[in-house]
C-alpha cells in the first residue's frame, strides 16, 4: 500500500539516509527508535510536509513524494494536538470536511458519529482548553479520521498522557483500526504500544531503518547490537561463535555458551534478563547453558528487580521479582547458578 524506496533527507544537521518500507493496506506499523533516530521527519515527509532530496514515496502504486499534502489522502495527529484554540470541538473535528465544502448537515452528522466512537460526543460544544489531555488526543485523531484517510500517521500520539489514560487511548485505537481497518503508522517510544497495537515494526537508528519485523521476530532475534540493547536484552557481549560437530558454541573469553544459532566467527552474543534462572543449587532442566557465580549487585526496580552475577568474568543481568530475591536470600557475595537454554543464546554479526 505504502513504498519508500532509498529515501534521503537532510534538514539542518540531522539525514534520513537511504530508508526502505513497505507497509501493506490495513496494517497497523509502528516505527521505533530513540530521540533523534529521524521518526518524525520520516513521517512528516510521507505526509508531503518536507520534500525528499532523493528517493520516492509510493501510495498503491502513485508516486506521491512532490504530490500536494492535501491530495495525498493522509491523515495526521502529533503529539501535542494542535487543536485550533478559537473553535469548539466539534469545529475542530469537522475542520477537514468543512475545507471541501462538504453539506454542513452532513459535516455534523459525521462530527457526531466519529466523536461518538471516541467517546467525544458530549464535549462538541466545548472549547479544548477546557478539555484534559486525553480528550484533546481524541479530538485530535477524530479530526484526523473523519476525512477518512488512506493512512493515519500518529507521531508519539500517547506520550503526554497518564498511564491510566494512555492504556485507555491504546484499548481505543485498536478498537479503531479494526472497526476502520486504516493502514496506520505509528510512532512510538513505549515497547507496551508494539505487543498491544502492531502488526509489524521498524527500528530507527541515526537515520536509517536497521530491522523491520513482528514485535516478537524484534525482541526474540535482534539483528543487530543496536536492537538488541535498545529493546532492553541487557546482556550483550562480544564473542566468537563456532561450529564443531554439530554443536554452536559461542566463546566469552573464560565460559563458552551453547545456542542454535548457526554462525561462525566474530559476533555479538545477546540474552534476554528474563531467560535466566537463578538457583542456589544447580537446576534439573534441559537447559544445557548452566554456570556458577556470585552476585554483585541487587537493583530494587518495580516490580521486577534486576541482579547481576559474575560467572567466571563475565557479568549477567537477571530479572526476579522481590518475592524470589526473599525466597532465596540473595545478597551481594551470596553464590548462586545460573541457568538457560540455548534457544535463549541470541547471536548476529559484529
Amino acid at each position: 500500500m505504502l513504498q519508500i524506496t532509498g529515501l534521503a533527507k537532510t534538514l539542518g544537521s540531522f539525514s534520513l539516509k537511504g530508508v526502505n518500507l513497505s507497509i501493506e493496506d490495513g496494517e497497523y506499523f509502528i516505527v521505533l527508535g530513540p530521540t533523534g533516530a529521524g521518526k518524525t521527519i520520516l513521517l512528516e515527509t510521507i505526509a508531503g510536509i518536507h520534500t525528499p532530496d532523493t528517493g520516492s514515496i509510493s501510495m498503491n502504486g502513485i508516486e506521491i513524494s512532490r504530490m500536494d499534502p492535501k491530495e495525498r489522502g493522509v491523515g495526521m495527529v502529533y503529539q501535542d494536538y494542535m487543536l485550533f484554540p478559537h473553535l469548539t470541538v466539534g469545529e475542530n473535528i469537522g475542520f477537514g470536511l468543512k475545507q471541501r465544502s462538504i453539506d454542513p448537515a452532513a459535516v455534523r452528522e459525521q462530527v457526531r458519529d466519529v466523536a461518538e466512537m471516541l467517546g467525544i460526543g458530549h464535549l462538541l460544544e466545548r472549547s479544548p482548553e477546557t478539555l484534559s489531555g486525553g480528550e484533546q488526543q481524541r479530538a485530535a485523531i477524530a479530526r484526523a479520521l473523519i476525512i477518512k484517510p488512506r493512512i493515519l500517521l500518529l507521531d508519539e500520539p500517547l506520550s503526554a498522557l497518564d498511564v491510566t489514560t494512555r492504556e485507555r487511548l491504546r484499548r481505543e485505537l485498536a478498537t479503531i483500526h479494526r472497526m476502520m481497518k486504516t493502514t496506520i503508522i505509528h510512532i512510538t517510544h513505549h515497547f507496551e504500544d508494539l505487543f498491544a497495537l502492531a502488526d509489524r515494526v521498524a527500528i530507527m537508528q541515526d537515520g536509517t531503518v536497521v530491522q523491520v519485523g513482528t514485535p516478537e521476530e524484534i525482541f526474540q532475534t535482534p539483528a543487530t547490537e543496536f536492537v538488541a540493547s535498545f529493546t532492553g536484552m541487557e546482556n550483550v557481549f562480544h564473542g566468537r561463535a563456532r561450529i564443531r560437530d554439530g554443536e554452536a558454541r559461542i566463546e566469552l573469553g573464560p565460559i563458552s555458551l551453547r545456542t542454535v544459532a548457526e554462525i561462525e566467527g566474530d559476533v555479538y552474543v545477546g540474552i534476554r534478563p528474563e531467560e535466566v534462572i537463578v538457583s542456589r543449587e544447580p537446576f534439573e532442566s534441559s537447559a544445557v547453558n548452566t554456570f556458577q557465580g556470585s552476585v554483585t549487585e541487587i537493583r530494587q526496580n518495580g516490580m521486577f528487580s534486576r541482579i547481576v552475577v559474575d560467572a567466571g568474568g563475565v557479568p549477567f543481568v537477571c530479572a526476579l521479582t522481590r518475592q524470589s530475591i526473599r525466597r532465596l536470600g540473595l545478597a551481594e557475595g551470596e553464590a548462586v547458578y545460573l541457568t538457560f537454554k540455548a534457544s535463549a543464546v541470541h547471536a548476529f554479526p559484529r
